[in-house]
């Protein structure tokens, strides 16, 4: 059974690469924002599976809705960022 975890950790690791991709290489700033929040969600499952790898997953459910909402507020600080950087440039 840790095997099979392990593969689908391995997988989401390899997964998480394609939206570091596109921030690193968005070509808006709409396509980073996106490549943000979807890095961050393939991370929530990543640490929601290793707390059930570990047999403990109430710690990681705690850890992982804390990360949750840091992701989410980055995401509209750096849309608020962005939104008045654009809004300057006009």
């Amino acid at each position: 059974m840790e095997s099979f975890f392990f593969g689908v950790a391995l997988a989401l690791a390899v997964i998480l690469l394609i939206p570091f991709y596109r921030v690193y290489r968005g070509p808006a700033v709409g396509d980073r924002l996106l490549g943000a929040a979807a890095a961050g969600t393939k991370t929530l499952t990543l640490v929601l599976l290793i707390g059930v790898l570990y047999d403990r997953l109430d710690m990681f459910v705690d850890i992982s809705m804390g990360y949750a909402i840091l992701n989410f507020a980055g995401v509209i600080a750096m849309s608020k960022y962005f939104r008045t950087q654009t809004t300057a440039r006009r």
